[in-house]
């Protein structure tokens, strides 16, 4: 670990944590608020952020244990943000189209990811571990962006944002049976059990979780401690965390449906939303810093890695936008663009796959790098584009409002799908 600014510093454990802490934020405000001002989204900076002040460039923080466990902090709260701007009936309206989005967004990245690999010469193991890496989704940074404009209750963020959650579980279990083929057994019972959890803890709490807690939050609001809503709220999201991680399901499923079971409460408690928004803009920039920092850029010295790594990420971004797009494209080219490229960023749950792949000593360390790059890539490409595509549909529909005056009528509404 290179830390020439802790030896230089001095002082103990303390001290460490806090530097860190100090890089990181300040470093991620700064070029989020350079990105902005060039009228880009600002977690792209926040992740350039991270390559900067990580090994490869500064070294002035390196990916910790602590960073890491940061990170998953962070966007735990994100994604309980998130929650509380999307209610049940909203995701329950685009449920089979959003199940079709994640079923194509699944089978498509997997199966070109798996041939790509064997193409290129490397083992069925390997091309079956970078073909689940590419299956992956981080809605954490989609959700920031779409949040950051405004769109959460955008009908396309719903079909991303419900197509998440089912690709989380899908993405789950096809990396359990291919760790199971890496270890030489598949343990069906296993799967099968984590298949059934995973489904009926999230259906359980949107359909059962949020009727309960509306009707329970006049008595919440009622209690005697301070701010009893809003911390009520974090107490829910950690448990729900910690119930979807011992299930095995990503934490931050557990984090988004505990806030989406507090959407509708909400509605009547605004200044719940003031106090989860400023927890999150303090906690979510460490995991996009972090995001940055995990690339290595020494591993991409050999031609033939960097050639490797560009058509991965090349590939996966064509096969989330035409996966996922196709599942959308009754909405339209220009939604299904939306969906498609919403789906695409890899983020930590691409590189979660890729470490434990490393683990079992499956893939190498040029291959890591090759997924780490990828996974990095493929998160600071989409918000740029998921910024112009909402902008184009914006013209789009200002264009249709001015020309209906004329007697032209939109095929379609905007608000509404299907």
């Amino acid at each position: 670990m290179t830390t020439p600014f802790f030896a230089a510093v001095g002082g103990g454990h303390t001290t460490e944590i806090l530097l860190t802490l100090f890089i990181m934020l300040a470093a991620a405000k700064i070029t989020a608020e350079i990105f902005e001002r060039l009228k880009q989204p600002a977690v792209v900076g926040e992740i350039l952020a991270g390559v900067i002040i990580g090994g490869s460039v500064l070294g002035w923080v390196a990916p910790s244990e602590f960073t890491n466990t940061l990170a998953e902090i962070g966007v735990v709260f994100l994604l309980f943000t998130v929650g509380l701007e999307t209610k049940p009936s909203a995701i329950f309206k685009v449920g089979k189209l959003a199940a079709i989005v994640a079923v194509l967004g699944v089978i498509v990245p997997f199966v070109c990811g798996y041939l790509l690999m064997l193409a290129w010469g490397e083992s069925n193991v390997q091309a079956l571990f970078i073909g689940t890496a590419l299956v992956a989704t981080s809605i954490g940074i989609t959700a920031r962006v779409l949040s950051a404009m405004g769109l959460l209750d955008a009908p396309t963020s719903r079909i991303i944002l419900g197509a998440a959650v089912i690709d989380d579980i899908l993405g789950l279990l096809i990396l359990a049976i291919v760790s199971s083929v890496a270890a030489g057994k598949i343990d069906y019972v296993e799967i099968i059990t984590t298949a059934a959890l995973a489904i009926g803890f999230t259906a359980f709490v949107a359909l059962v979780g949020a009727k309960v807690l509306t009707n329970l939050a006049p008595t919440i609001e009622r209690l005697r401690i301070g701010d009893s809503f809003f911390v009520f709220g974090l107490v829910l999201c950690l448990g729900l965390s910690v119930a979807a991680a011992y299930i095995g399901v990503a934490a931050i499923i557990g984090a988004f449906l505990a806030g989406m079971a507090l959407a509708e409460a909400s509605e009547e408690n605004p200044k719940m939303h003031r106090q989860t928004s400023a927890v999150t803009e303090f906690l979510v920039p460490f995991f996009l810093v972090n995001i940055g920092m995990q690339l290595k850029l020494d591993v991409f010295r050999d031609g033939s890695t960097i050639l490797l790594a560009i058509i991965l990420t090349v590939v996966a971004v064509a096969t989330k936008l035409v996966g996922c797009g196709l599942g959308a494209m009754s909405l339209g080219w220009r939604r299904a663009g939306q969906v498609g490229m919403g789906m695409t960023p890899r983020g930590e749950v691409g590189i979660v796959v890729a470490q434990i792949g490393l683990s079992l000593a499956v893939i190498n360390d040029s291959l890591y790098g090759v997924v780490l790059f990828m996974a990095v890539a493929t998160t600071m490409i989409a918000p740029p584009f998921l910024k112009w595509l909402f902008a184009t549909e914006d013209a789009a529909k200002d264009n249709i409002d001015s020309d209906d005056a004329g007697g032209i009528v939109a095929q379609g509404d905007f608000c509404k799908i299907g």
